[in-house]
């Protein structure tokens, strides 16, 4: 009753009916703004990258000769680097390199952080519950390095009682906490790792074989005593519901390595 003679009273004012139809445009007008607003499709992330034409990428950084930070520059540079700068150089877009430390780097990607990793990541089981990996672009596996004075450790089998460095959140990590009795040390990046084994805090280091290869060829104080311990792939990775991006990657990597790119870069950096 008392809504009813609200409006009786408006529309016996002349004045009053100006101002209702003036009120109900814009209540018409914010309305269809927001059915509009509703309607509108979410920006996916290749939308977004085609748009501005900019890739965030997410790397650790610490991981020769895939990634590192030249010292001159204070760049990114590395296989990893170069290869996914190729795939943005065909599609027209260009790298933005965001570095994190590796055992951050899967938040990171789905925190939204950056739009894809490139990061020497191996494909596994548990991490492809959280992302969504391109097809791979390196086979790789783990390896046992030691100081150039070991003649004790020959395989895994010999690191029982043995102090062991590795890099957090990796697959050396991993294979390293399958092994009974050894004391795992974790570093965040594995260069440290192998300075402590070459003090004589660490017995032996397990990581990947071409970085430790690498460091190994660079430092001289270690040597490879064991290596393919598993068998492993590196592939780049998105968030689970970029199934467009991954598709345009997969489609520019296949590319690249059908005109050579990859072998040249392994030439290049290996």
């Amino acid at each position: 009753m008392a809504a009813g003679g609200f409006f009786m009273y408006i529309g016996g004012d002349k004045g009053g009916r100006m101002k209702q139809a003036a009120a109900t445009v814009i209540i018409a007008a914010g309305l269809m703004i927001i059915v509009l607003g509703c309607g509108r499709k979410a920006e996916s992330t290749l939308e977004r990258v085609e748009r501005t034409k900019i890739l965030r990428v997410g790397t650790d950084a610490t991981y020769p000769p895939f990634e590192t930070i030249n010292t001159a520059t204070g760049r990114p540079e590395g296989f990893d680097i170069d290869l996914i700068t190729s795939v943005c150089d065909r599609l027209g877009w260009k790298p933005e390199f965001i570095v994190t430390p590796f055992d951050g780097i899967v938040p990171g990607l789905t925190g939204e952080k950056y739009d894809l990793i490139i990061s020497s990541f191996t494909m596994t089981p548990g991490r492809a519950g959280a992302v969504r990996f391109s097809d791979p672009y390196y086979d790789a596996g783990q390896s046992i390095a030691v100081p150039l004075d070991n003649m004790t450790i020959k395989a895994l089998g010999d690191l029982s009682g043995k102090k062991i460095g590795v890099q957090l959140g990796t697959t050396g990590e991993r294979l390293a906490g399958t092994l009974a009795g050894v004391d795992v040390i974790s570093f965040e990046n594995i260069g440290s790792a192998f300075i402590d084994m070459e003090n004589g805090k660490l017995d032996a280091v397990i990581n990947d074989l071409p970085t430790s290869n690498e460091i190994i060829g660079t430092r001289g104080r270690a040597k490879i005593v064991a290596e393919g311990l598993s068998d492993e792939k590196y592939a780049m990775a998105v968030r689970l519901a970029d199934t467009a991006l991954v598709t345009a990657i997969n489609k520019a990597l296949a590319e690249q390595r059908q005109s050579g790119l990859i072998e040249t870069l392994q030439k290049k950096w290996f």
